[in-house]
């Protein structure tokens, strides 16, 4: 408590400065407030989904370890909703879109995306929302989340957001924790519970990479001063910190999850698909989209050799004609979203990125579409 504490004192300290200084006129450029509006919208209210989910979780476990654990994390994760909405609240003053984020919440379609990967794992049993939450999106996903959002915040001159990720990222490590020892518990627990758990692994790694979506497009688009690319970030905290992970599970009968290939290769095309969409859509969601300026066009071009030029600088270029004529794009239909994802069904095919994926089944009567193999 004495640390959590001192931690408190801190990022409040900064908060207020931030406030008393007028910090919010210090960003590099007004475009950065739509990634701070993804922010609040789409990831400040999974913090307080994950708090009564650990909570829940604490009831359940009998066994003293797993229930403090629980419940410990489940005060962190409260913590977090309440320091993330104040360190944002102070751009809540003075700009628009980042008020009544958890009516927002059951409101705008594209987050859909966070809610159902929450409220799927909120609605499975205790050890399958450990793999789901603590696993799965915790240890093997967390850095590609908060890493990019936080780094992307100190590039841009927002230090009341940053010093939030310093506070929060300690106690995530505490969070990955839970997380790998949860599995290897269960792992060891009963030779029949690896196929189980694996099952969990497949299905809740391709989950949180498709939640994953929003923070790839926020960190190639929205960012004026770019850190890193999301296809780099995917190498160093997935292919590398990932892959050494299964590895290591290895020896209990574990693999990489079933759709793990084919996230790495949607490194090159993820970020680029989905501002598509978003550009296309923009007259309903709560953020500006913009094609990105000939020096960004040579950034992304840099960073993605191998697609950027082929498949996605000549759509962004007709676009800006397009706006420079007087006619910005607006796509004035309704999307088909993924059964699964609840994304709207923009991504290819793995090895064509000319063409849309496109997968549907048959289930007691009723067609549903999905957007990749993984979904």
């Amino acid at each position: 408590w004495k640390y959590q504490g001192e931690k408190e004192k801190k990022l409040y300290a900064v908060i207020e400065a931030f406030a008393q200084n007028n910090g919010q006129l210090g960003v590099t450029d007004a475009r950065y407030l739509n990634a701070l509006k993804l922010f609040i919208q789409g990831v400040v209210p999974l913090e307080y989904y994950a708090h009564r989910g650990f909570a829940h979780a604490g009831r359940h476990f009998t066994g003293a370890g797993a229930r403090v654990a629980a419940q410990m994390q489940s005060i962190d994760e409260l913590r977090h909703f309440q320091t993330e909405t104040h360190a944002l609240s102070n751009y809540n003053k003075y700009f628009n879109g980042m008020h009544s984020s958890s009516h927002w919440f059951d409101r705008v379609w594209f987050l859909s995306v966070p809610k159902s990967f929450f409220e799927d794992a909120l609605s499975a049993g205790p050890f399958e929302f450990l793999t789901a939450v603590s696993f799965s999106f915790e240890y093997v996903l967390t850095n590609l989340l908060f890493v990019p959002f936080m780094s992307g915040a100190a590039h841009n001159g927002d230090l009341s957001t940053v010093t939030f990720g310093f506070s929060a990222q300690s106690d995530e490590s505490r969070h990955m924790t839970l997380g790998i020892e949860c599995i290897k518990f269960m792992l060891e627990q009963d030779p029949g519970n690896v196929p189980i758990v694996q099952r969990w692994i497949d299905k809740w790694f391709w989950r949180g990479y498709r939640v994953l979506t929003l923070v790839a497009m926020m960190q190639d688009y929205m960012l004026p001063k770019r850190v890193m690319s999301w296809k780099e970030a995917w190498e160093m905290y997935a292919e590398e910190n990932g892959g050494a992970l299964f590895r290591d599970l290895a020896r209990y009968g574990i693999r990489e999850p079933a759709g793990w290939k084919l996230a790495c290769e949607g490194k090159d095309h993820i970020s680029h698909q989905a501002w598509n969409i978003f550009y296309n859509y923009t007259a309903a969601a709560p953020f500006h989209t913009w094609v990105p300026g000939e020096q960004e066009m040579q950034w992304l071009s840099e960073k993605y050799p191998d697609s950027f030029d082929r498949h996605y600088r000549p759509r962004l270029e007709h676009y800006r004609a397009e706006q420079q004529a007087g006619k910005r794009f607006y796509s004035k239909t309704l999307p088909m979203l993924c059964t699964t994802c609840q994304i709207p069904m923009g991504f290819t095919e793995p090895g064509d990125a000319t063409k849309i994926c496109y997968r549907e089944s048959d289930y007691e009567g009723n067609k549903y579409h999905f957007c990749s193999d993984g979904c």
